[in-house]
This record gives structure tokens, sequence and C-alpha cells, in this order.
């Protein structure tokens, strides 16, 4: 049984009301041989929005199973995509801006479930509290508008005049006279909801690339797909001393299905850690 024909011809939903199905779709009906349909009346704004009039109240991972179970079970349907994207600093480089998304992959029928993480400094999320024309004409050059759309609102955290999804100079200016005339403050933000973010739409796509690669990794023992990487083990021997550091001595892979496991040594291609990453040596 291979990855293909347990996939092939089955009809695959992808549970998105942001045109994420442009870049996920093309791919999963290459590799894996689906049909994709979009349900056009699921609302995945119910589990959150970024602007913030619906606050997430789950994590990302459980945010992105619920979206996919929800769109599913609406459309009884075996098979599921989801994604879930987080905007704000990079988790180790904090002054760096990071796109942090999650792509689910449910196949209920096979109790398959597929996580793939995708974070990447690749983002113009950005936020600015403005005080003129020009100074809203500099933030709209620095997010590469009108490619990417704007939001403007009458301050940071107000949700009552809010107008998201600007794509051209004239309705910008415009929105940004009446809010500023009307509250005398006015809120610039990114858009970044799929449809109008191509450079988030990037990363989904990679995100999807990677999501059809651990598919494709089956279980030696059972053939099921998603056979993954769920653990690292730290330990690889220094090259003086001889002793372990916390560098990674091999992967620990286990099937899910089958509780299979395999462990792959040395998986970055090296046999001994340089003494320098050595806690002994170089303490």
């Amino acid at each position: 049984m291979s990855h293909k024909s347990i996939f092939q011809n089955r009809k695959l939903l992808i549970a998105t009301k942001h045109l994420k199905e442009k870049v996920i779709a093309p791919i999963l009906e290459k590799e894996l041989g689906v049909n994709c349909f979009i349900d056009e009346s699921f609302d995945t704004d119910l589990l959150g929005t970024f602007t913030g009039e619906v606050e997430r109240e789950l994590d990302p991972v459980s945010t992105v199973r619920e979206k996919c179970l929800r769109a599913m079970r609406q459309n009884n349907c075996d098979l599921g995509v989801a994604s879930e994207g987080s905007f704000g600093p990079h988790p180790t480089m904090f002054f760096i801006n990071a796109d942090d998304e999650f792509l689910i992959f449910i196949d209920t029928l096979h109790s398959v479930e597929i996580i793939v993480r995708e974070l990447s400094t690749s983002t113009n999320f950005n936020g600015k509290q403005l005080q003129s024309e020009s100074e809203l004409m500099a933030f709209a050059q620095q997010a590469d508008f009108p490619n990417h759309g704007l939001i403007l609102r009458k301050s940071k955290d107000e949700n009552s005049a809010i107008f998201k999804g600007i794509t051209d100079p004239e309705t910008l200016k415009k929105t940004f006279e009446l809010l500023y005339s009307k509250y005398n403050s006015v809120y610039a933000e990114t858009d970044m909801r799929a449809m109008y973010n191509p450079t988030r739409m990037n990363v989904i796509e990679k995100a999807t690339e990677r999501l059809v690669q651990k598919i494709k990794s089956t279980c030696p023992q059972c053939q099921m797909p998603g056979f993954g990487i769920t653990e690292a083990k730290k330990g690889l021997e220094c090259s003086l001393c001889g002793l372990p550091t916390n560098s990674t001595l091999s992967y620990i892979y286990i099937c899910r299905h089958c509780g299979c496991t395999k462990e792959e040594m040395y998986p970055n291609n090296k046999t001994t850690e340089d003494p320098m990453y050595c806690d002994y040596c170089n303490p």
C-alpha cells in the first residue's frame, strides 16, 4: 500500500476562505492524486481573526486541527487540510518578525494526522500609529503595497472602525482621511490574510511541499504515511575528548499506527563534533 494508492482520486477538503487553495491544491493534486475542493460557506474566522474581533482561544495546533475537523464534519468528508498562521517576533531572533505556519492533513478513514510547521522570517508583518498621509505612504511602501493589502483602523486595539483588504492607493488615502477627520487617529497594519499577502502565500506553499514530503515518508513495516521524526537524541561525541556533546547523535522515528521504531544515526552526516561545541573542552 503506497501513499498514492490510499489517497488516489479521493476528495480532499481545504478548509479556507482566504484562497489558500491556490497554492495548496495544485501540489496535493499532483503529488497525492486527490481532488481538492473548498466549502465557500465554511467560516474559518469563527476560530479567530488576525485583527482581534474574534480572539483565538486555542493554541495554533489545536486551532488548525479544530478548523480542519469542523470543516470535514460539515462536508461529510474524510480527507482534509487546514492551515493556521501566527505573526510576531521570531522565537529566537527577537528583533525580526516571523510567520509561523502550521499545516495539518487529516484522513479519518485511515486515522492519519500529519502536522508540519514552517517558521519563516519572510514576512511583511507590521503595524504603525500614523499622524500624516506622508507617514501612511511610507508605511505602505515598506509593506509592499499594493501587492500586499493593508488594514486601517481608529487605533491598534479598537475594532469598531476597521477597514480591511485595501489594495489601491485611492481607497487607502480616502479611508485614511475619513478615519483621521473622525477620530484624529489612524492605525495602519499589514493584512495578513493569505489572499491579500503574497509573501504569506509563499510560506504556505513551502509548508505544503514539506507536508507532502512527510506524507510520502511511509513506515517501513506497515507502509502508513507520516512516518516522521519524533525525537532528536543528543550525544554526538567530541572529536577531542570523546565525551558526549549536546549536538544531535540520532533521529528517532516512531510509527503512530504500528509502533515501529527506527533510529537514524548521524543525521547531520558527521560522526564527531568540533571541540568548540563541547562543554568539557570549551566550557
